[in-house]
């Protein structure tokens, strides 16, 4: 199971646009958003996926009544941090900022993904891989990314658009 790894849209359309595009060309099992989607129009564009979207909301998802709709209107499942499943035998736990990490990650927990800081990061620790795809929204010229996650061999791999 291949899943996709998107964070802080920020209501950058065109940039969401690429990014369906390219899930979708990368044929992913299912997206995980972690948070800051901002405004319901991301929703709207990000619909447009061939795989189904989960996902956490972040500190800048204020506009939570129009998010919660437009998220049932396409059927995604998101929730307040953390978000932990069990895919392809591996528990993961999903979370905006890593601090919310606190009180929450265990040992069972072998993916850990998060967005918040807009910085990648791919680091191994304690048997936990801990992935953050980076830059999307537009904020850093030349740093866009997203990610895409081997659930069997937890190989990480950047799309850079």
């Amino acid at each position: 199971m291949r899943i996709g790894i998107v964070s802080d849209t920020h209501n950058n359309l065109k940039n969401v646009a690429k990014i369906v595009e390219l899930f979708n060309t990368a044929g992913v099992d299912r997206v995980i958003h972690t948070g800051d989607i901002t405004q319901a129009k991301t929703i709207e564009v990000l619909g447009n996926l061939d795989a189904p979207m989960y996902g956490v909301y972040g500190n800048n998802d204020l506009e939570r009544e129009s998010l919660e709709a437009a998220v049932a209107r396409h059927g995604f499942e998101f929730c307040d941090p953390p978000f932990i499943d069990i895919w392809a035998e591996r528990e993961i736990i999903v979370v905006h900022d890593p601090l919310e990490f606190d009180g929450h990650l265990h040992a069972r927990h072998e993916l850990a993904l998060h967005g918040h800081t807009h910085l990648y990061r791919h680091e191994e620790r304690d048997g936990t891989t801990f992935f953050n795809p980076g830059e999307c929204a537009g904020h850093m010229h030349g740093k866009n990314a997203i990610g895409v996650v081997d659930l069997i061999s937890l190989h990480t791999q950047l799309l850079h658009f």
